[in-house]
């Protein structure tokens, strides 16, 4: 398949942009103006002021010679680059690779778009009829080289340059159609090479020589023989799917068919390169330009098209088609390598990284936004509150085993929390204990276990863990912080719940 370039011409980008934004001025004759060198100098006239015979780069004084009354807006500085940057990226609904071409086009790789529209005619009008019912005024052609389809839509009379023509093409336009510097045009039109047809079949070298490298890099450019790069607006994700609507879609159960279709289609471009995706997003492009996206995220690779398709169904209510959608974009921009891994029945810890387990975890945190769900691991140190940590995701796995020696609390309190306690003899398991005004009178004790800090940490003193159960039989887990010191308060700590 031969590649093919869209360039559109916006041939009056800047007075229709402030058209848009200042509709009172769409039927009156109005200039942008800027200050130069103490005056204030046009910087662009609509159509009613060129008629008047008002042009760029006139001061405005004359201007308003010329037409009384003329509306003169201050231009705001980067307004017109950001206004389109803004619609190049809108423009990624006609195709992934979308870049600005300033000061007023686009320039768009069409490849294997125009089918998705019914042809490279009726994908030009689709363009040309979007821009028009949002005020531009543009003229788009396409043609195999960024080049030709750049200099036929602002010189051409044919829009659609078949394919391997560019040749032709060009040998009826004039040298600007190059994209040519001011200096290298008018040093051509002053040899008399007014027109692509009276130097395009010189030798390079010759051209080379007379006019330097700008010239002929240009005419290779257009003729398909150097090549040229786009910077897209926006850059496509590798693994993105796409689907135009020939008819608008304003249900939710057209949505969910879009969807169904493209996440298929994903996954099974994933399951040929041995990937799975960690994080989804469909993009919505409505007809009155606004961009709806709903996301997702799994906590292990995955290409299971039916349960992303239920994590999804809840926020598919979210969406407002509005006027209806035109354009549905899938994306993953988070992938990973996901194998097969093939795991013992009985294995110990076997569902923490089993996928069935991951899918439930994903569909829970897809109903209940505010879940936090988290898994932890063993970790490297004594302190029992810092001896553990979050999984960063849920099938993480630790070189580190949980120790099972001695009994620890099912719940551990973050920082230990102050209690008094009367103990018979110093190193003696407490009789009782008030924790929060409420007596826990001791039944049972077990004890003391002894823990340090590490020393390459910090200095601290050691604490002396008893596991202790009240007369009401609940279990707790309590420590003496250092030796005992009459003199000093709190102490004793509670540190944990058991079950």
């Amino acid at each position: 398949m031969s590649r093919r370039y869209v360039s559109i011409w916006l041939r009056h980008f800047k007075t229709d942009t402030y058209t848009r934004c200042y509709p009172h001025v769409k039927n009156i004759p109005f200039v942008l103006a800027a200050p130069d060198h103490g005056r204030l100098r046009v910087t662009a006239a609509n159509l009613l002021a060129q008629s008047g015979a008002v042009q760029e780069a006139m001061v405005v004084a004359d201007a308003r010679a010329y037409i009384p009354g003329i509306e003169v807006i201050p231009e705001e500085e980067g307004r017109a680059e950001k206004s389109l940057q803004s619609l190049a990226e809108w423009f990624i609904r006609f195709s992934p690779v979308v870049a600005a071409d300033p000061p007023d086009g686009l320039l768009i790789d069409a490849t294997g778009c125009a089918h998705l529209w019914g042809g490279e005619k009726a994908y030009l009008t689709a363009m040309y009829k979007r821009l028009a019912a949002f005020g531009y005024h543009a003229r788009p052609a396409m043609a195999d080289t960024i080049g030709a389809a750049w200099a036929v839509a602002r010189f051409g009379t044919k829009l659609i340059v078949p394919e391997g023509e560019q040749y032709t093409v060009l040998s009826l336009l004039p040298s600007q159609a190059l994209r040519l510097s001011d200096d290298i045009v008018f040093l051509l039109q002053k040899l008399g090479l007014h027109s692509i047809k009276n130097f395009i079949d010189i030798a390079p070298a010759s051209l080379h020589r007379r006019f330097g490298p700008e010239l002929t890099h240009r005419l290779k450019q257009a003729l398909g023989t150097a090549e040229e790069q786009l910077t897209p607006a926006s850059v496509p994700v590798e693994y993105q799917e796409r689907l135009p609507c020939l008819q608008t879609i304003v249900t939710a159960k057209g949505i969910e068919i879009a969807l169904s279709a493209l996440t298929e289609t994903l996954c099974n471009k994933l399951k040929k390169d041995g990937k799975g995706l960690r994080r989804l997003v469909l993009y919505c492009y409505r007809v009155d330009g606004k961009i709806l996206n709903i996301a997702i995220g799994t906590n292990r690779p995955t290409q299971h098209a039916a349960h992303l398709l239920k994590l999804f169904e809840p926020k598919i209510e979210s969406i407002e088609p509005g006027l209806g959608i035109e354009l549905f974009v899938l994306e993953a921009p988070l992938v990973e390598d996901c194998t097969i891994v093939q795991e013992e029945l009985w294995q110990n810890n076997a569902m923490a990284g089993s996928q069935e387990l991951a899918e439930l975890l994903d569909r829970i945190s897809g109903k209940i936004p505010s879940a936090r769900i988290e898994r932890f691991l063993p970790d490297a140190h004594h302190w029992p509150e810092n001896s553990y940590r979050a999984a960063s995701f849920v099938y993480e796995k630790s070189n580190i085993p949980w120790p099972q020696s001695r009994p620890r609390p099912l719940h551990i309190l973050a920082t230990p929390s102050p209690i008094q306690v009367t103990a018979p003899i110093p190193d003696y398991p407490p009789m009782l204990f008030r924790h929060q005004s409420q007596l826990h009178r001791i039944a049972r004790a077990d004890g003391p276990e002894r823990i340090a800090q590490e020393w390459w940490l910090q200095d601290g003193e050691h604490r002396d863990y008893y596991y202790v159960e009240d007369e009401e039989g609940k279990r707790y887990w309590i420590f003496r912080l250092g030796h005992y010191d009459p003199e000093k308060n709190n102490q004793w700590f509670l540190h944990g719940y058991f079950a």
